[in-house]
């Protein structure tokens, strides 16, 4: 009954030897695009901004995620936090993940 809706489905002659050797190089060829495209530049970025979070030190001029300026006044290593003055008096804590860059000196009194 089923036949009439839905044709059935013969096999035609084997795989060729040529059809396994492709499939295998497709898939090589996505591997290296995902790695050269996505993967390669994301871990290079990561890296990027370890080497600035480590970097970081008292007296850095800085730019946090939401856009905020300020420098650091106190950076511990052993914590994942460091205190940053946004103005005169005005000191907050931010996670050192949260910093996005370090400015050059004097970006702060220029704006």
């Amino acid at each position: 009954m089923l036949d009439f809706f839905i044709s059935p489905a013969h096999a035609e002659g084997g795989v060729g030897a040529g059809g396994g050797i492709a499939q295998i190089v497709m898939l090589v060829g996505f591997v290296l695009i995902f790695y050269f495209l996505l993967w390669r530049p994301q871990a290079k970025r990561a890296k990027q901004h370890k080497q600035l979070i480590n970097g970081l030190s008292k007296g850095d001029e800085i730019v946090i995620g939401g856009g905020l300026l300020g420098r650091v006044t106190s950076v511990s290593d052993d914590s994942e936090f460091i205190t940053m003055e946004i103005s005169e008096g005005t000191e907050v804590s931010v996670q050192k993940n949260a910093v996005a860059a370090v400015l050059p000196k004097g970006t702060l009194k220029s704006i």
